[in-house]
């Protein structure tokens, strides 16, 4: 097998598997934990605590990119991520191996959020390297199309989640909540060693030995970013909102709305979220190939208008409360953002140089999806409760973080192009 494709099923791999388990806790939390570790509280309630443990671990995917990017770029890509899948691993098994709350009640919920936060640890790092395993690897006028290669694990990784559970609700009387939740998490130990095996087979990255031949490795990483490319930082810190917020209110929270305030049942929210993603995965690699052509900060821009436009039709279609209104709405929404998710990794790793690429572009993706993607879903459930169950509030916040990214996509480039006059 050629090495590049080697690379790019590696990174692909290691990429579905992080997403699976990721992306389990999300889809269970408005499903089943909040009744199984949270019970003694409103139901309202206990789906927002069960929302905020699912947004906690974006706060902790920051810390995981500093410890493992510190690594990253001292030692080198692939050593970092073999760790990195084995932290998600362990603690996503350990998860399906939890007693519930009418077990051992309050240590409970307290273990389910240690598990989480040390799945978003694991993730912070992750991330990172298996984009620059593929992008350090590509061809000059290849890197859009090997970056997309691993975001679409994000959409593979949600596949196998969502279509797991959607088969497990189907189980007769309560044997989801009895045992059926737990398979899902279990069967990330089966992953892990694939993924390990997948990963040993591969060097490490061309640009990384180059750096390291000439002895061109930041000491300190973190504090080298944060001196001399702070405002690289921030910048992709600003980008980041527009790609990461729609595609966690398309899918996670537009199941538990689809479901709660709209009447569809569960099977066929996550059916709808299914198909979402089956087709907005094929169109990746296309997005990242288009990129090539046309220029990332291009399409990126033409994405994000999109998904701004489709704010209020989102939500209207959703209301005509039919079968093909969800799918539609569902899976129109996801298509619109696949260019953004396509070409985000792209788009950092251009950013910065080899000797800090790692850290920086982790700091940048994981910050800038804190404050946006992993809070959407609590933000976004907490706009209906203030205002009535009306949806017109989540689609203004979600034009603001468009406005917020574009801004930041202006300044990127001038800021880039100025660089490169520079040198």
């Amino acid at each position: 097998m050629k090495v590049n494709a080697k690379v790019l099923i590696a990174s692909l791999f290691g990429s579905t598997i992080e997403w699976y388990d990721f992306f389990l806790y999300g889809t269970m939390a408005p499903l089943a934990f909040n009744k199984l570790f949270f019970p003694t509280l409103d139901p309202t309630v206990a789906l927002l605590v069960a929302y905020a443990g699912f947004g906690i671990s974006f706060f902790l995917r920051p810390l995981g990119g500093i410890i493992f990017s510190h690594l990253g770029d001292r030692i080198g890509r692939k050593k970092t991520l073999i760790l990195t899948l084995l932290v998600m691993g362990i603690a996503t098994s350990v998860i399906g191996l939890l007693p519930s709350y009418e077990s051992i009640g309050v240590a409970a919920p307290v273990l389910l959020i240690c598990m989480r936060m040390i799945q978003g640890i694991g993730l912070g790092g992750e991330w990172g390297g298996s984009m620059l395993l593929a992008v350090e690897y590509a061809a000059p006028g290849k890197k859009g199309l090997f970056g997309s290669v691993p975001m679409i694990g994000v959409y593979i990784g949600m596949l196998m989640g969502t279509g797991s559970v959607a088969l497990l609700t189907s189980l007769p009387g309560n044997q989801f909540l009895e045992w059926g939740w737990r398979v899902p998490f279990l069967f990330s130990i089966v992953l892990v060693i694939l993924g390990l095996w997948v990963r040993k087979e591969i060097d490490e990255t061309p640009e990384f030995r180059e750096a390291e031949k000439k002895g061109n490795l930041a000491k300190f990483p973190l504090g080298e970013t944060l001196r001399h490319h702070w405002k690289e930082v921030l910048l992709t810190f600003g980008i980041k909102p527009i790609e990461s917020a729609p595609f966690y209110l398309f899918s996670m929270f537009g199941t538990s709305y689809a479901i709660k305030q709209m009447g569809y049942s569960q099977t066929t929210a996550l059916n709808a979220v299914t198909v979402g993603v089956i087709v907005t995965g094929i169109a990746i690699p296309f997005m990242g190939k288009l990129s090539d052509r046309i220029g990332r900060r291009t399409l990126f821009f033409i994405a994000a208008c999109g998904v701004m436009l489709y704010a209020f039709p989102y939500f209207y279609i959703l209301s005509m409360k039919s079968t093909f209104a969800i799918y539609a709405a569902v899976t129109l929404g996801l298509l619109m953002s696949s260019p953004l998710t396509a070409i985000i990794g792209t788009l950092f790793s251009e950013i910065f140089s080899t000797k800090v690429r790692y850290t920086g572009i982790s700091l940048g993706f994981h910050l800038g999806t804190a404050v946006s993607g992993g809070v959407a879903p609590f933000v976004a459930t907490a706009l209906l409760g203030a205002y009535g169950d009306r949806w017109e509030p989540v689609s203004i916040y979600l034009i603001g973080y468009g406005v917020i990214s574009l801004f930041s996509l202006f300044l990127a480039g001038r800021f880039v192009a100025a660089r490169d006059r520079a040198a």
